[in-house]
């Protein structure tokens, strides 16, 4: 993974764009000691990490959230 300057990524962000587009992963260092604050990857990269998996119960049942999911105090403290 290459890692480079945020001031440096705003000078090449397109050249940024085709590594990315590669498959590669670039990391933002930011600051006087130059910490790591991001990792930026393809789309479809963050988006198969995105899935949940469920262990030893995969294939046996699954699990979706969907854009109401909602959960009171009193049913999260009851579980």
């Amino acid at each position: 993974m290459k890692t480079l300057e945020f001031t440096a990524a705003t000078d090449y962000f397109p050249v940024i764009l085709r590594e990315i587009e590669n498959g590669n992963e670039i990391a933002l260092a930011y600051g006087k000691e130059k910490q790591t604050i991001a990792v930026v990857v393809s789309y479809e990269k963050w988006k198969k990490h995105q899935k949940r998996q469920l262990g030893a119960l995969e294939g046996k049942m699954s699990v979706e959230f969907t854009e109401n999911f909602a959960m009171t105090d009193e049913e999260l403290i009851g579980l």
